[in-house]
C-alpha cells in the first residue's frame, strides 16, 4: 500500500502535508522536510488503529512524496 503525500506552502512560510487518501490526516511544519516526518508519523498511527479495530489495511505500506 502506497500512500501519496501532497505538499502546499502557506503565505507565512510554513509547509502543510497531506495524505488525502487518509482522512484527517494533515500535518505542519516550518520544513517541507518536517511536514512530511509528521504526516507519515500520523498515517503510521491512523493504520495501526485500523489494524487494532480490524479494518483491512493489507500489504506494506510505502511514501512517495508528490
Amino acid at each position: 500500500m502506497e500512500f501519496e503525500i501532497v505538499f502546499d506552502q502557506e503565505e507565512d512560510g510554513r509547509w502543510i502535508a497531506e495524505i488525502e487518501s487518509l482522512p484527517g490526516v494533515l500535518a505542519y511544519g516550518s520544513t517541507r522536510h518536517e511536514a512530511q516526518s509528521k504526516v507519515e508519523a500520523l498515517a503510521l498511527r491512523v493504520i495501526a488503529d485500523r489494524i487494532e479495530s480490524e479494518q483491512s489495511v493489507l500489504g506494506q505500506v510505502r511514501f512517495a512524496a508528490a
